[in-house]
């Protein structure tokens, strides 16, 4: 009885022994990988421990715990590269401090047992990755999720300011920042999503050096929400617009994709606050709507440049009238009343300078004069005559807004 307390009691001193050293070689470990958390590695140095003296392989079980805890690492946030680094450094740490082996002279002793604890460590890391990218695609699902849903709101406008501030707080959104919206819209069908926000938050980020921007889709367009106080200029050159810069940087990344364009971006007007965002989106998205209406191919649309239209396509009947009454008669003119219209589109775009209008078209100086000409004689607006030529000026917008001549103009009914 004494002799088998003596024994009960000297495998307990062992097994105290053990445990102690295992823990420390956990905390040395976890040191060299920057501090991981000693706890991912579960039981992972005693099946090292128990392969190298016994020989024994895990358990599917007991793999199926490691993966469990690749999950959970990736759920702390610890990087994959740290995570693989606390197993590896803790299969190196724990084969040092095994004296049987490294007193044994007997090779067949050394070389099994390394086999034995190589078969752990292969499979556990093995293990410990699946089970950490399994869990990195539920939180991107779960991210991407959240963020189109954020999006969603922040571009509707209208919900509750309280909560969309929480859900923006993650997602590094100052919502009491002035904000503008830009949207870009590829010719072809969207190419992969993931690449594409990838690529514009990769250069977005390194040019404004700013966490507050938010790239998503919706609706088949890239969205990108960005502070209108961070988007830089190129050095020594002169300050323009923020829309501008936003639209080209964003149109320089997207250009460099193998498919999807070519691309259009449109960006909105800054407006501060939540309600802001809303309005930039909707002038974007009407920017880029009325575009495609007048069939520009502008690479990019900053939606000051189409205010006018807007004013003019609030009121569809009135614009009409106004293209019939003063723009109507030209098509009477021989070849129609298309060239007529593009010469005044020409001479007011030049500031009412002939030769430059000429140069524009590709025609004689002599040949725009005649066209003037012909458009005072059939209109009855003289384009020279301050008080007509901005009836003239605004019926142009309006008829390329209505795309006229190619289209009839709308009936009383539209």
């Amino acid at each position: 009885m004494t002799g088998g307390s003596r024994r009960s009691g000297q495998g307990a001193a062992d097994e105290t022994g053990r445990d102690a050293c295992l823990a420390a070689i956990a905390r040395a470990a976890s040191a060299d990988a920057g501090g991981v958390p000693v706890d991912l590695l579960g039981d992972y140095l005693w099946l090292l421990a128990e392969a190298a003296v016994t020989g024994r392989r895990p358990r599917r079980a007991e793999l199926d715990a490691v993966g469990v805890l690749g999950r959970r690492a990736a759920e702390q946030g610890v990087s994959a590269g740290r995570a693989v680094q606390l197993y590896l450094s803790a299969a190196r740490r724990l084969w040092q401090q095994l004296p049987q082996l490294t007193s044994s002279t007997d090779s067949e002793v050394v070389r099994a047992a390394a086999e034995a604890v190589l078969h752990v460590v292969d499979s556990a890391v093995a293990t410990l990755a699946e089970g950490y990218a399994a869990a990195r695609r539920e939180l991107i699902r779960r991210e991407e999720t959240l963020r189109r849903e954020l999006v969603d709101d922040l571009l509707r406008g209208d919900s509750d300011l309280g909560g969309l501030v929480g859900r923006a707080e993650p997602f590094g959104l100052d919502l009491a920042r002035v904000h503008q919206v830009a949207l870009a819209a590829p010719r072809r069908r969207l190419p992969d999503t993931d690449a594409a926000i990838s690529a514009l938050e990769g250069v977005i980020f390194d040019r404004l050096g700013d966490r507050d921007v938010l790239v998503a889709t919706k609706e088949g367009l890239l969205v990108v929400i960005a502070p209108a106080d961070a988007v830089p200029t190129e050095r020594g050159a002169r300050r323009r617009e923020p829309a501008g810069d936003l639209g080209r940087l964003m149109h320089a990344e997207l250009d460099r994709m193998p498919r999807g364009g070519p691309w259009q971006v449109a960006v909105g007007r800054p407006h501060p606050g939540l309600y802001g965002i809303a309005r930039s989106y909707e002038e974007a998205r009407e920017a880029l709507l009325t575009a495609q209406r007048l069939n520009t191919d502008a690479p990019v649309i900053d939606a000051r440049d189409l205010l006018v239209y807007r004013v003019l396509l609030r009121d569809q009947p009135a614009i009409v009238d106004l293209v019939q009454a003063a723009l109507s008669p030209l098509c009477h003119a021989r070849g129609g009343a298309q060239p007529l219209l593009d010469t005044l589109e020409a001479y007011f775009a030049t500031g009412g300078v002939a030769t430059e209008a000429a140069r524009r078209l590709h025609v004689s100086v002599r040949t725009v004069t005649y066209r003037l000409d012909r458009i005072r004689t059939l209109s009855g607006y003289d384009p020279n005559d301050p008080r007509d030529r901005f009836t003239l000026q605004a019926a142009v917008y309006g008829a390329r807004a209505l795309d006229w001549p190619r289209q009839p103009l709308p009936g009383p009914a539209s």
